[in-house]
């Protein structure tokens, strides 16, 4: 079946931490993952996995395990510690017809790859009129580790959302980490999935049969009134640890997950504030020039005016992530912080 033909689900409104209507299957985040690629490699024959260490035992932590032997390893390569030059590559065959998706271990070594991903896949599209469709995945595991320090614990996701002809999706649940995989492999738009590691675990409902969930839609994870709880990736789940801790004193906070930082969803962002009047936003990124700020600027332009309170930010502290574990969870943000930082709203 042509990928056209496959119903796209923009979940919003969806809270797909409750179980989904009619699902009663549970995947492990991983495992949305790995069936994503498998099934994205069973349809299309255009579609290849190339990255390091992706057809060894491990499988990028058990999200491409058993794939190589499944499709064949000219479709599920290993490459070389040479990101820049195979992110050249992969770019070429979207470039001629092919649908690659790369797959880093980290997004720390994106950067690497920066020439090729920022000057060249993020515009040729535009350059050429549209005439070259540029149709590259990359996957890149984010956030905290442990005791991982400074190089393998970053959050990039603003450096990429800055960048024009981007996409850049960051799933939280299982449901959506196997449906925008499928929809930015499906796509002509050159999208980073950003993947945080704390996430791997987790577990959800997801349907069995291919869906796919397009860049640019939030959706609402839990209704509430007096606040607007958003945020992205890990930081979904500690909102809504804290909006049910918040509930038990009668406060009713409203999280949003974006899913999707570029494009962002501006509209179910300012439609919550207009309701409730104040927001918190939490990113697994640095403060500085980050998605909370893009998040707090969106609802500065399109509902100040009901705003109640000052927008208040949760991100991690504005230094490089420290190796020792007492300094490391000094350094992020829990979900005790959230619930301090909205009481103080209120």
């Amino acid at each position: 079946m042509p990928w056209t033909e496959i119903q796209a689900d923009s979940g919003r409104g969806r809270a797909n931490f409750e179980p989904l209507q009619g699902c009663v299957r549970e995947l492990s985040y991983r495992d949305a993952i790995r069936e994503a690629l498998d099934q994205a490699l069973t349809r299309d024959p255009r579609v290849f996995l190339i990255g390091e260490g992706i057809d060894d035992p491990g499988g990028v932590f058990g999200s491409t395990k058993g794939l190589a032997e499944l499709h064949g390893r000219e479709r599920v390569m290993d490459m070389p510690l040479a990101e820049n030059g195979l992110t050249g590559v992969a770019a070429g065959a979207a470039m001629t017809g092919m649908r690659p998706v790369l797959i880093h271990m980290r997004t720390d070594f994106l950067p690497m790859s920066m020439d090729q991903i920022v000057n060249h896949v993020a515009k040729w599209s535009y350059m050429t009129g549209g005439s070259v469709k540029v149709p590259l995945t990359i996957r890149a595991i984010t956030g905290r580790g442990w005791g991982s320090a400074a190089q393998h614990s970053q959050s990039l996701q603003a450096l990429f959302a800055h960048v024009p002809g981007l996409h850049v999706v960051m799933p939280a649940t299982p449901h959506d980490a196997k449906g925008l995989l499928l929809g930015a492999i499906a796509g002509s738009t050159p999208t980073l999935v950003l993947e945080h590691r704390w996430l791997y675990d987790r577990t959800g409902p997801v349907p069995e049969e291919p869906y796919l969930i397009g860049a640019g839609s939030g959706v609402v994870r839990r209704g509430g009134a007096d606040v607007t709880l958003v945020g992205v990736s890990y930081m979904v789940g500690e909102l809504m640890l804290a909006a049910g801790e918040l509930a038990r004193t009668g406060i009713s906070a409203e999280v949003i997950d974006l899913r999707s930082v570029s494009p962002l969803d501006e509209e179910l962002i300012a439609a919550s504030v207009r309701k409730t009047g104040r927001l918190l936003v939490a990113d697994t990124g640095w403060k500085r020039c980050g998605i909370s700020a893009e998040v707090a600027a969106v609802v500065a332009e399109r509902a100040f005016d009901a705003l109640r309170a000052p927008v208040r930010r949760i991100c991690i502290a504005d230094c490089p992530t420290p190796a020792s574990h007492v300094l490391e969870q000094a350094c992020y943000p829990d979900v005790d912080g959230i619930v301090a930082a909205v009481r103080g709203m209120l």
